[in-house]
């Protein structure tokens, strides 16, 4: 899933999980219900953050992680048509 968009510094583009449709017990969730997802998978990384040292500190993240992230964290952004958002390393919580 290659897009057209770099980021800068220690930011991360990430294409969010599709919303859960149905519950484990077979419930179909309506529209007006369905919580925004948490869960994404990294489409591309920033250089890195250059420290107070002066020395850039390289991110963690690589394109492909599955990754869990705060659920108001990042700035969504629509490319082509797709939804991403765009946040900082550090709103990242764990990689899956």
């Amino acid at each position: 899933m290659a897009i057209n968009i770099k980021p800068l510094a220690d930011r991360v583009i990430v294409a969010p999980a599709a919303a859960e449709e149905k519950t484990k017990s077979g419930i179909i969730i309506p529209d007006t219900a369905k919580e925004k997802p948490q869960r994404g998978e990294i489409v591309a990384v920033g250089e890195g953050k250059v420290s107070e040292q002066g020395v850039l500190v390289k991110p963690q993240l690589q394109v492909g992680d599955q990754v869990l992230y705060g659920k108001y964290a990042g700035t969504e952004i629509t490319i082509d048509g797709q939804d991403y958002l765009i946040m900082r390393e550090s709103d990242i919580f764990a990689v899956v």
